[in-house]
């Protein structure tokens, strides 16, 4: 009975020591998700990339359509069609088919690879604004993940605002 007393002492103890402890802790919180989406390098990432993948994903369109238009006419005229031009027809169709499912992987291979690298650049200068601000506000911790972080601590606007001062690092 003693030591389960004297366990409790100390538990007891333990926690008010962390609690003063961590009573003079700055923490902070920034929603790495809402860098990506709001933060002007990230709108700017998203529009280069836009530009730089226009001319594919036309392509890629247009392949789509006249994939559509070769079903469609295969769909239509196929009863009607003998059978060594009917399966010509899904030959070619097939063939197309298998094309654009390479390029359009190839597409989304090239654009998730260089999604990283534009939103890699967005974190490294979203880093160096948290820093920024950790070191003016004299913040102890502050997070990039949590399962859930109070609004009293989140200082993503902060982080968002200081980011049109950043320069983009070459």
């Amino acid at each position: 009975m003693l030591k389960k007393f004297h366990a409790s002492l100390l538990t007891g103890a333990l926690i008010a020591l962390a609690s003063s402890a961590m009573a003079d802790t700055k923490i902070g919180f920034v929603n790495t998700e809402r860098i990506f989406r709001d933060a002007p390098p990230a709108m700017k990432a998203q529009k280069k990339l836009e530009k730089e993948f226009e001319k594919r994903t036309g392509e890629l369109d247009r392949l789509d359509k006249q994939l559509k238009a070769l079903q469609a006419s295969l769909d239509k005229n196929g009863v009607t069609l003998a059978e060594a031009d009917r399966r010509t027809k899904e030959r070619e169709l097939n063939d197309s088919f298998r094309e654009f499912q390479r390029k359009k992987r190839e597409y989304e291979e090239d654009l998730g690879q260089r999604r990283n690298e534009e939103l890699a650049s967005v974190l490294e200068q979203a880093n160096r604004a948290i820093k920024s601000i950790a070191d003016a506000e004299h913040y102890d911790i502050i997070f990039q993940e949590a399962v859930f972080a109070s609004p009293r601590i989140d200082i993503t606007e902060k982080v968002i605002k200081s980011l049109v001062d950043v320069p983009e690092k070459k």
